[in-house]
């Protein structure tokens, strides 16, 4: 059997082995590995002399190890394994041993073993540790002796605590269990011997193998949180840690080097471990940890070699790492409750000797380092935070943190030196800058939370300076310095908003504002704007369209600001171009109403920016990901270009210009746009790519100018005056354009797509005017080849249309409701083939929902019956109660039910008195509006909750399907209403005897629906569906 074991895995594992036979092979191993005998096979396989190949022996080993893991061996088994293991190890690792494993199969040994030690170490093998230290050496000789032994003995502590105590590792309830008593009784009988034995290999570290030293400190590194703490923390193992600690090495990656990164992570680790505050900050004073922290600072990796390529960057990292738990227990102390006035004093004292520390690390250049302590700086000023909250304020000395602390955050915020700005190969350091900068943001944000003051005179005095220096002509100042000025000038607006804005009542409305006016002036009448850096320009134009309500109060600087913007969407630089042109739009939309009359010389001076020149991406751009081609594409720019049209048309339509030239623009603008459009018409109707892209980016164009000019909105009351009808005129004709075009091309999807967009934008400016055209839209929007998602955007659009213009639509809507529902109702039974189908699907059933919704919500339901639209009533209903009983969408069931209450309220006629249970007054019959709905409503409409019921996927519990319920219940509540005693009796007599009803749960149910509290109702019968369910 040991034969053919062997021989499968070397079949298996040959690489040149018959694909045939290495299936068999894998099928032979896989039932070796299941069969109850085949571990012992393994493990003969595995021990034994002479050995056989490397592969066959891990795959022994495996099949033991899967084997003991899963828990497959007897008492008798695991011993017998035990014993064949510890044999192998005293020949294989003794100290007579030439050779030892290859590294993989340590790894696999060493597993093995540790399971071995959860089954056994409790009962029947108590000597666990004893026998491997014993292995490994004498207290005179452990590391040196048996340098292989030593190093499974410590492989051995390492893999035992990852598998008992590592706390990050999801264990089950028993496995805790076990884990907790193993930790008791290692505990009990091995910690202290354990901890002796790190002792021994580290007194005589300058004479053991370097990676036994670093595998020693990581047993304790991990060790030291869950056995007594004064096995490691004692004058002879400090000694030993601050020794390795203290090495003065040239460089971390050397043996020296993660000896010396080891101990301090193990400190770090000591420092971490769970006590007492008093215990904590006698912790950290016994092991003198500000001295330790001033002396690693000191080391020449960190401070001689500080800004040279020398710098010990590790080192850093680890000692900031270091300095942050520190700093975050000593936080913890002094925000606990309760805690001694002794214990609060020594910990403030600990808390001023570390802080410097923590000031270092945090303005380190490398942004690793920094994160390091940010966690740390954050609690150090939340805890200020938390002081000034509660009244008590911060003490002197944290006081005089602050300014240190903010001048460092500051510091952080500037680019780097080697920072490129912009370049392609920088995009990714450029993307984790701004990440930081942004939790730089917040520890800002804390400190002005702490002390406003001292926030708002840095922040000024650093712009101030900054700016002062450039007017001056320092040439010292470099663009990263201008950069830090203007970000953090962009950030300050957040404090003046947050207290009340810029200005109230044309004054600054607080100190906050003062300061940031004072700013925005000295920008706008400074020549900062001519500074030739990219980021410095777009920086410029993002603070004054974010500060749009200085030049608001300022309107003399206006005309300076817009010849920079004019004069920045002309860059030579792409991204600065393409960005100003969306400020531009910003900055105009927001000053629409303080712009002056000039539009032609505004127009003149970028109009041919607004030339249109399509261009077909390459194949290969579609595989392009990165974020700066993306934003230089093709489509990118011309999405860009469309900013400037929408620009303009706020321009040319600003309230200081009449009409009559308001027209004159809007002509002049549309006349080259619909030229340009009719010429490429041809070419794209035979399908030249370039001229439907052409005509794509036309009609988008023409509706961005439209919305440009006019942003009322006929369904928003607060959007201003509706259009004048001469404005309106011109743009019917760009509309009737579109509309030719759309009717040519309505089989692209692209140009559906851009005609669509025309047409939401185009409803203000138009007003009344596009009904008449709604017919043609519907026809070329809603085609054969239309997905459901657009079905369902341009139903979102009527929906506008029908509320806006609701007292006028009435006749178009009776003429167009019949073809525009047939091409719904055929895009609601098309099959769906995938998910994103299905999402398109019920995005379709909810905008039809809402549509009908809408009609009847806006007096116009007479449109769904009139002699022109019957033929669509009952196909409506039926797609009604498709919807109510389909239990695999509740979100459009419960939309369903809402219809139809809808329906019941607008055609039931007045609502009829409804008796109390048992009173014998005259009854009245329904008065319904339109005839025979009352039995309509009972006999098809009411069933229909039960319909949902019933369907077995249904499930009341979830939060949905009671949302659908309270819908079905409010619709049987109106029915009531409506329908009065008729509709009791129905009920009593047969549709709830139908369904398994009777006597008393009849009585009881027709009781409470008459309740007049709709509310109570619904809970009422949500709770009778969960009892009749079983639930």
């Amino acid at each position: 059997m040991d034969a053919q074991v062997e021989s499968a895995i070397e079949i298996a594992f040959n690489p040149s082995t018959d694909p045939n036979l290495k299936s068999q092979a894998y099928t032979f191993l896989e039932q070796l590995r299941t069969d109850p005998s085949g571990w012992q096979v393994c493990l003969s396989l595995f021990v034994r002399s002479p050995p056989p190949s490397e592969v066959v022996r891990h795959v022994s080993l495996e099949v033991v190890n899967n084997a003991v893991q899963t828990q497959k061996l007897d008492q008798q088994g695991l011993q017998f394994a035990k014993d064949n293991l510890w044999d192998y190890v005293q020949r294989q690792y003794g100290p007579s041993t030439n050779g030892v494993d290859a590294t993989a199969l340590q790894n696999k040994l060493t597993q093995t073993l540790t399971y071995l030690f959860t089954s056994l170490y409790a009962s029947s093998w108590p000597s666990f540790f004893d026998d491997f230290k014993a292995l490994a050496g004498d207290a005179s000789n452990i590391g040196s002796a048996n340098p292989a032994g030593t190093t499974l003995y410590l492989r051995l502590l390492r893999s035992i605590h990852d598998e008992i105590a590592d706390v990050l590792i999801p264990r089950s309830q028993d496995e805790h269990k076990r884990n907790t008593e193993l930790k008791d009784f290692v505990r009990q009988r091995d910690a202290a011997k354990i901890a002796t034995s790190w002792q021994e290999i580290l007194s005589r570290w300058h004479e053991v193998d370097l990676d036994i030293v670093e595998l020693c400190l990581k047993c304790i590194s991990r060790w030291v949180s869950w056995i007594d703490i004064s096995y490691i923390v004692n004058p002879d193992m400090l000694r030993h840690l601050w020794d390795l600690a203290g090495q003065q090495v040239a460089s971390s990656e050397s043996g020296q080097g993660r000896v010396r990164i080891a101990a301090i992570d193990t400190l770090n680790e000591i420092v971490a471990k769970k006590m007492p505050p008093n215990d904590k900050i006698g912790l950290i004073r016994f092991l003198n940890l500000a001295d330790v922290l001033g002396q690693l600072v000191a080391s020449p990796g960190l401070s001689e070699y500080r800004s040279t390529s020398n710098y010990d960057t590790d080192l850093g990292e680890t000692v900031a790492k270091l300095t942050n738990s520190v700093l975050f227990d000593i936080i913890k102390v002094l925000e606990t409750n309760g805690i001694d006035e002794s214990t609060g004093i020594k910990a403030d004292e600990l808390l001023q000797l570390t802080v410097p520390y923590l000031l270092r690390f945090f303005s380190d250049e490398y942004d690793e380092i920094c994160s390091s302590v940010i966690p740390s700086m954050t609690d150090l000023l939340t805890m200020f935070r938390r002081k000034v909250k509660v009244g008590v304020g911060v003490g002197s000395g944290e006081v005089q943190m602050l300014q240190p602390i903010l001048d460092t955050i500051i510091i952080k915020m500037k680019f780097d030196e080697t920072a490129d700005w912009g370049a392609e190969d920088d995009q990714t350091d450029e993307a984790e800058f701004q990440e930081l900068r942004k939790r730089l943001h917040v520890l800002q944000q804390t400190v002005a939370a702490v002390d406003e003051g001292l926030f708002m005179n840095t922040i000024s005095r650093l712009v101030a300076a900054t700016f002062n220096g450039i007017d001056a002509g320092d040439r010292n100042i470099t663009w990263r310095e201008l950069d830090l000025a203007l970000h953090e000038m962009y950030l300050f607006g957040e404090l003046a908003v947050k207290t009340g804005g810029m200005y109230q009542k044309g004054a600054p409305a607080n100190e906050a504002g003062r300061h940031l006016i004072e700013m925005m002036t000295k920008l706008v009448t400074s020549d900062l704007a001519a500074h030739p850096h990219p980021a410095i320009q777009i920086q410029y134009l993002e603070i004054c369209v974010r500060y749009c309500s200085f030049f608001e109060h300022n309107t003399s600087l206006i005309g300076r600001a817009f010849e920079n913007f004019v004069r920045f969407i002309h860059s030579d630089h792409a991204k600065v171009r393409t960005r100003s042109w969306y400020l531009f739009y910003k900055f105009v939309k927001q000053l629409r109403n303080n712009l002056g009359g000039d539009a032609q010389t505004v127009m003149q001076s970028f109009g041919d920016l607004l030339q249109i020149r399509a261009e077909v991406p390459d194949d290969s751009a579609d595989d392009d990901d990165s974020s700066e081609v993306n934003e230089q594409s093709a489509d990118a720019v011309f999405n860009a270009q469309l900013y400037l049209f929408e620009a303009i048309g706020c321009i040319a339509s600003t309230p200081s210009i009449s009409i009559q030239d308001q027209t004159y623009y809007a002509r002049s603008l549309l006349e080259p746009l619909i030229a340009d459009l009719n010429s490429h018409l041809p070419s794209a109707t035979t399908g030249d790519d370039r001229a439907v892209l052409q005509v794509h980016h036309v009609i988008m164009a023409i509706g961005t100018l439209a919305k440009g000019f006019c942003d009322w909105m006929p369904s928003v009351s607060s959007s201003g005056p509706p259009p004048a009808n001469e404005l309106s005129a011109e743009f019917h004709t760009g509309s009737e354009a579109i509309l030719g075009a759309l009717e040519a091309l309505k089989s692209s999807m692209h140009i559906r797509t851009a005609a669509r967009s025309a047409f939401s934008r185009m409803l203000g400016v138009l007003g009344s005017r596009i009904l008449n055209q709604l017919p043609r839209w519907i026809e070329g929007l809603l085609s054969q080849t239309s997905t459901k998602d657009e079905m369902a955007t341009f139903l979102r659009l009527l929906d506008q249309v029908v509320f806006g213009f609701k007292t006028e639509i009435s006749s178009i809507l009776d003429s167009l409701l019949t073809p525009l529902l047939q091409r719904v109702f055929s895009g609601l039974s098309e099959p769906t083939t995938g998910t994103d189908d299905e999402i398109q699907l019920a995005e379709l059933k909810s905008q039809y929902l809402n549509f009908v919704l809408v009609i009847l919500n806006n007096d116009l339901a007479s449109v769904i019956v009139s002699p022109t639209n019957q033929g669509n009533f009952e196909p409506i209903l039926q797609t009604l109660e498709h919807f109510c009983r389909d239990a695999s969408d509740y979100a459009t069931a419960r939309l369903a039910f809402g219809v139809l209450s809808r329906m019941t309220i607008v055609w039931g006629g007045p609502d009829l008195p409804v008796q109390a249970s048992g009173a014998n007054g005259a009854s009245q019959d329904p008065a319904p509006a339109l005839p025979g709905f009352d039995n309509f409503a009972m006999t098809r409409f009411s069933p229909l909750t039960w319909g949902l019921i019933s369907s077995p996927s249904f499930n009341h519990k979830d939060a949905q399907a009671r949302s659908s319920l309270q819908e079905a219940a409010a619709l049987q509540w109106i029915i009531l209403r409506k329908c009065g005693t008729q509709y009791e009796a129905y009920l009593r007599d047969q549709e709830l005897p139908g369904i398994g009803f009777q006597g008393n749960t009849v009585d009881e149910y027709i009781g409470r629906l008459k309740d007049p509290d709709q509310r109570a109702w619904k809970k009422h019968f949500t709770q009778f569906v969960a009892q009749a369910r079983g639930g």
